[in-house]
């Protein structure tokens, strides 16, 4: 049981989360997670099922950290491990370095929004790198996205996240929105446009102008109706391929009659 406590708590501490807040989400008090925290309490299985969608990991997970998803920034871009059956995706045509500039971009435009936590973030960049690859058929990011209860999650962010924070690039700040807790991330320096190709811009602006005010279960909601969501199984990788088969409601493009 304190195995157990030990790696919730390391968990709750990589997420950037206090024990209040997760408390808050858990739905006990602070002294109990304490508790929990400390393995003088035991954890219900409704509680575990219900700390693995708030982590976005398996149950396996708190017993074995290897069945964790782990992801890999290298020179040549990120891959991603499915730890389970130890599998390695090989991510075709990665550019970190884009996903750097990508997210401080957006995150000068609407990261000071009060909406505008991880949750919304990982939506946003979801529909940038979507609506670019129906649009030009090629990749902005190139993200690898995994289906979750909450929505898209661009598997590669926490990493990319953590190298800006130390690059003091980027600041993480713990946070509330009403009465939820928020994690907000915040620029320290401007991106660098030459980077960004004016027809990229485009599509990042008319992205955050079309939902950078929704809240994160407004946006969640949105982005369970689109296709490359719908068609995937629950914690599987998004096809980028399945924009093209997308309802008029999202499709960003206009397809001549006929034409899948």
């Amino acid at each position: 049981m304190a195995a157990l406590g030990r790696r919730i708590r390391e968990i709750r501490e990589s997420r950037g989360l206090s024990q209040e807040a997760l408390a808050k989400l858990l739905g006990v008090s602070r002294p109990t997670l304490s508790l929990i925290e400390t393995g003088e309490r035991k954890v219900s299985a409704d509680e575990i099922k219900r700390l693995s969608d708030i982590f976005d990991i398996a149950v396996d997970a708190f017993f074995d950290e290897a069945k964790e998803p782990r992801v890999v920034i290298g020179e040549a871009g990120a891959e991603y491990k499915k730890a389970r059956e130890e599998i390695r995706i090989d991510v075709p045509r990665k550019n970190i370095e884009k996903f750097r500039e990508v997210l401080l971009y957006v995150l000068g435009k609407v990261g000071a929004k009060p909406n505008v936590g991880e949750t919304v973030l990982y939506k946003l960049l979801y529909f940038i790198d979507f609506d670019y690859y129906e649009q030009y058929e090629e990749q902005m990011i190139g993200a690898t996205y995994k289906k979750n209860k909450f929505g898209p999650t661009p598997i590669e962010f926490r990493k990319v996240a953590e190298k800006m924070i130390e690059a003091r690039e980027l600041q993480k700040l713990p946070n509330k929105y009403f009465e939820y807790p928020q994690t907000k991330y915040l620029p320290l320096r401007a991106p660098d446009l030459s980077r960004l190709s004016g027809r990229e811009i485009g599509v990042i602006d008319r992205v955050l102008d079309r939902l950078s005010d929704m809240t994160a279960a407004q946006i969640s909601e949105y982005s369970h109706n689109d296709v490359p969501w719908l068609s995937t199984d629950e914690g599987g990788v998004i096809a980028y391929e399945a924009v093209f088969y997308r309802t008029p409601a999202y499709a960003t493009r206009t397809y001549d009659a006929g034409v899948s």
